[in-house]
């Protein structure tokens, strides 16, 4: 393949990958956005420094996809090997944080799963407290209801509650309304409470299961397109490598045609590159080492040659 068609095609691969990994770079942007501040999801009610602290690696990491998208858009396109350099070096920074925050979120998923549980705890002691806990009671009935679960473990959790050992209701199983599998809550008319009902048909299976089933899906989902985004990266690390060293030759071989051109329109390159000849015609042998020069007509050292003339001359006939 020609030079040039070579350097076509990885613009035109480089362009496409290009795209693919600002696309991954923005959705792991998305995640972090919504670990860290989305308020309608039960990542919000709980407190995970491992959790906060691959919510910020997600966020910082996302947004250099985007600027790294764009460095090597440019470098690609307009065929910039310094912007191609530039792109290479947050690649690799790039994969090393990934691959760092991927190691602490699988190292620390016992720590995540534990905050989670200790969580659904505290909502369930201060369930029906005040107004301050209102949103994590809203998302725990959230979770019972779709989910058709009750309490952590089971419904028994329930009975930590605050506000229902309060009632000293030994004789009947006071739970939400959320736990309820009927349309319609029994609620405890005596207590003007609309939060809480009692009566047979409530949920048996704790949250539990329910609520890790769905932190391990997205903890592998967040992976998945972690690790994703790494093998881009990888082959965004070689096409950037190869286009750089053929840009490279490229313009090594730019120059040398330059350089050639400029030798055969040069009138003083050309007098000097004829052949050793001076301006009279005649063989110009400055250039030749004496002795070089008779060694390689076989005539040995000037001296001898000297000696040899003065041996072999017509008046010398016998040598001496």
């Amino acid at each position: 393949m020609k030079l040039e068609d070579k350097i076509q095609v990885l613009k035109f691969c480089s362009a496409v990958f290009s795209t693919i990994f600002l696309i991954l770079g923005v959705s792991i942007f998305s995640c972090a956005l919504w670990i860290l501040f989305d308020k309608g999801t039960f990542l919000s009610v709980f407190d995970s420094e491992e959790l906060k602290m691959v919510a910020g690696g997600l966020f910082v990491v996302g947004l250099l996809v985007v600027v790294a998208s764009v460095v090597g858009w440019i470098g690609s396109h307009l065929e910039m090997r310094v912007f191609l350099l530039l792109y290479v070096a947050f690649l690799i920074i790039l994969i090393l944080g990934q691959l760092f925050i991927t190691l602490i979120l699988l190292v620390n998923r016992d720590k995540i799963k534990g905050s989670l549980d200790e969580a659904v705890d505290l909502i369930i002691k201060n369930y029906g407290n005040g107004n301050e806990e209102e949103r994590a009671d809203r998302l725990l009935d959230k979770v019972q209801h779709s989910a058709e679960c009750c309490g952590r473990r089971d419904p028994v959790d329930w009975l930590t509650n605050s506000l229902i050992q309060s009632m000293n209701l030994t004789s009947q199983v006071v739970l939400p309304c959320s736990c309820f599998n009927d349309s319609r809550c029994p609620v405890l008319a005596d207590y003007n409470n609309s939060l809480f009902g009692t009566g047979n048909f409530s949920y048996t299976e704790g949250c539990e299961k329910k609520l890790r089933d769905w932190l391990e899906e997205n903890t592998f989902t967040i992976v998945g397109m972690v690790m994703g985004l790494v093998l881009i990266q990888v082959v965004q690390f070689v096409l950037a490598v190869n286009l750089y060293q053929n840009l490279g030759w490229r313009a090594r071989l730019k120059r040398t045609a330059g350089l050639i051109a400029a030798v055969n329109t040069d009138p003083a390159s050309e007098s000097a590159s004829d052949g050793f000849h001076m301006g009279d015609g005649e063989q110009n042998l400055g250039f030749i080492e004496p002795e070089d020069g008779f060694r390689a007509e076989g005539l040995g050292h000037p001296d001898q040659f000297h000696d040899n003339q003065n041996r072999y001359h017509p008046k010398n006939k016998f040598g001496l």
